[in-house]
């Protein structure tokens, strides 16, 4: 089974991003190729954990049970980049102006639950971003354009509240992954 960790996003940051990925996607060469992410399928991942077997996942929800030790918070909507951060990009997404900070302690405590069942950190800094595209062919002529085009995207203001973490299955077809919520985790109220 296939996992991972997810923020869920309100209504507004969900049709925020819709709005933001619809407009790239009239201002793209159409020779550019890209699979666009559905606005209800839009969360910000806190820690991909990738394929447990079926024993594994009852170890994998027992050990993020726990309330996270962070605050809820909010998340605003910062400016749009690629992944990678030269060369053909193969993804495109938001970032956050706000909240940055708590995800990543979320991330941080994730990683140390689960290194303590044995599952191993991610070898990728962290990097909380809301994913608009997965780009399937951007012609070599058209890397640079498309790279200006994602930086002079101006994405609509949008926030909301994070108060818990989703456990995800991700199943993968041919139409594209479907998210399936199995647990959540709530964040703590450290007051």
């Amino acid at each position: 089974m296939r996992l991972f960790v997810g923020a869920t996003l309100g209504d507004q940051v969900r049709a925020a991003g819709a709005s933001a990925a619809g407009e790239l996607q009239r201002r793209l060469d159409p020779r550019v190729r890209a699979v666009w992410v559905s606005p209800e399928k839009m969360h910000l991942t806190v820690r991909f954990i990738g394929h447990v077997d079926e024993s594994g996942v009852a170890r994998v929800l027992r050990a993020l049970e726990a309330p996270l030790p962070v605050a809820p918070f909010e998340v605003v909507l910062g400016a749009a980049g690629a992944f990678p951060s030269s060369g053909a990009p193969r993804v495109a997404w938001i970032g956050l102006r706000e909240g940055l900070s708590p995800l990543r302690a979320m991330h941080d405590e994730c990683n140390r639950r689960l290194e303590r069942i044995g599952v191993e950190s991610e070898d990728r800094p962290f990097n909380a971003h809301l994913t608009l595209a997965r780009f399937k062919d951007v012609p070599r002529d058209l890397v640079r354009p498309t790279r200006e085009t994602l930086a002079a995207l101006r994405v609509p203001a949008a926030h909301c509240r994070i108060d818990h973490a989703t456990i995800f299955q991700s199943k993968l077809s041919p139409k594209g992954s479907t998210y399936l919520p199995l647990a959540h985790v709530r964040c703590a109220d450290l007051v």
